[in-house]
């Protein structure tokens, strides 16, 4: 579990550093912060949001998954200001742009460093 924040938190680093529109001001320590944010949003929201929302994903395809996932890292970004993290996510179009950028870069260091889902259970 340590080892996927370690990933997710490389993966949010990536997109700070060549998504514009999202930028990380704070510390290592903070990005963990982050990421582990990102984690609890993705966890218990995304679902709740998802299934709410289940219409319109059948009607456009499944392409309204790319606006939730670009809320969730605005509502991360929300959160980690609330909590002095220094994240922070301009709008909607950075934030969609970068949850895919941190979904493919997650997807690629898991692959790298060999961790998946049942690895947790």
């Amino acid at each position: 579990m340590l080892l996927r924040l370690l990933v997710t938190a490389a993966a949010l680093f990536v997109a700070a550093r060549f998504v514009p529109g999202i930028t990380h001001t704070g510390t290592l320590i903070s990005l963990l912060g982050v990421a582990l944010v990102f984690g609890v949003v993705n966890t218990f929201v995304k679902p709740i949001l998802t299934l709410f929302s289940f219409p319109v994903v059948l009607l456009t395809l499944g392409l309204f998954l790319f606006v939730i996932n670009g809320l969730m890292l605005m509502l991360t970004s929300y959160l980690s200001s609330q909590l002095a993290l220094g994240f922070h996510v301009e709008g909607i179009l950075p934030a969609m742009i970068g949850s895919l950028v941190v979904t493919i870069t997650a997807a690629l260091l898991n692959f790298v460093v060999g961790t998946n889902r049942s690895d947790d259970e």
